[in-house]
């Protein structure tokens, strides 16, 4: 269960300022925040504590020094009536949201990938991958796809002469039912939970750094004949697994068995136990993502 003070808004980044012994106690604490003008949210745990996440970085120093003396004296009764003013305070919210609807259309009704829980630009990637996949029988008839293709001859004509986008879309061509179903299951995971963490901006921005460099060396690797979102994802594989390890504050986190799984399929590709694939592209991803998610984190706790 998400508790976002009194809304349900996850898509913002947030900071993590400490964890609570239990679920009762986060919700108390999360209340008092709230009646202080600081959003926020609880979130479990696999340990079984409760995390709690600020919105604003703004307010990190003051939220944490408030949790500091909740610490010391949970019973105290300020803590109880900040929670009924809370209460209160999102009826009023409520109200003025209710009116607000009345007037005015709500676009997020047409489009509820957010309520299902897909990030909304994930969503996107998975659409046009399908699209993709569909209309070129999954890669069989180029024909529709050929302009999404790298250049079939040396030096990349297209590209020097404006067709920029040949860099990116490789990542939209699939072969094969199996290679398209596991690529989109993985960029739902990974694509959602920075998307939700970090905001649809740095997954975009994440998607076509990682996207350009990986379709880049596996062309100087192997030529223009590749396609693939795979590419993509082991850049964030690495990018969550590096970031999550050294700024658990970033709220991003891969177990490790997912990440030992990866490494597997990655060696066994690269060995040629797996064939036809885009080697070069999961290397260059991957180290990108690595790189990125570290040099980040360390951006990130140094401020």
């Amino acid at each position: 269960m998400l508790r976002f003070g009194k809304k349900n808004d996850t898509a913002n980044r947030m900071r993590m300022i400490g964890q609570l012994e239990n679920e009762a106690s986060a919700r108390l604490f999360s209340d008092f925040l709230y009646a202080q003008g600081i959003e926020n949210q609880t979130e479990p745990e696999r340990s079984g504590t409760w995390a709690l996440w600020v919105r604003a970085e703004e307010q990190m120093d003051a939220a944490k020094a408030l949790l500091n003396e909740y610490r010391e004296n949970p019973r105290d009764p300020k803590y109880q009536q900040a929670s009924r003013v809370a209460e209160e305070k999102w009826r009023q919210e409520q109200k003025a949201n209710a009116a607000v609807e009345k007037r005015f259309h709500d676009r997020n009704k047409l489009f509820s990938l957010g309520g299902m829980g897909v990030g909304y630009l994930t969503g996107v990637l998975i659409a046009i991958s399908v699209a993709t996949a569909l209309f070129s029988s999954f890669g069989h008839n180029t024909k529709p796809i050929f302009w999404l293709y790298f250049s079939v001859y040396d030096g990349m004509p297209e590209i020097r002469h404006g067709e920029v986008w040949r860099l990116f879309t490789p990542m939209f061509v699939h072969f094969g039912l199996p290679h398209l179903f596991f690529n989109m299951l993985w960029l739902l995971d990974l694509g959602t939970m920075i998307e939700r963490r970090q905001g649809a901006r740095m997954l975009l921005a994440l998607v076509l750094v990682i996207a350009a460099l990986s379709n880049f060396g596996q062309y100087l690797w192997q030529g223009p004949s590749f396609g693939g979102m795979s590419g993509v994802v082991y850049g964030l594989i690495g990018y969550i697994w590096l970031r999550g390890k050294f700024d658990p504050a970033a709220g991003l986190f891969l177990h490790s068995t997912t990440v030992t799984m990866a490494v597997i399929w990655f060696v066994l590709c690269l060995a040629g136990v797996i064939p036809h694939v885009a080697n070069a592209a999961h290397s260059v991803g991957f180290g990108v993502g690595i790189a990125w998610g570290f040099i980040s984190a360390m951006i990130a706790t140094r401020r």
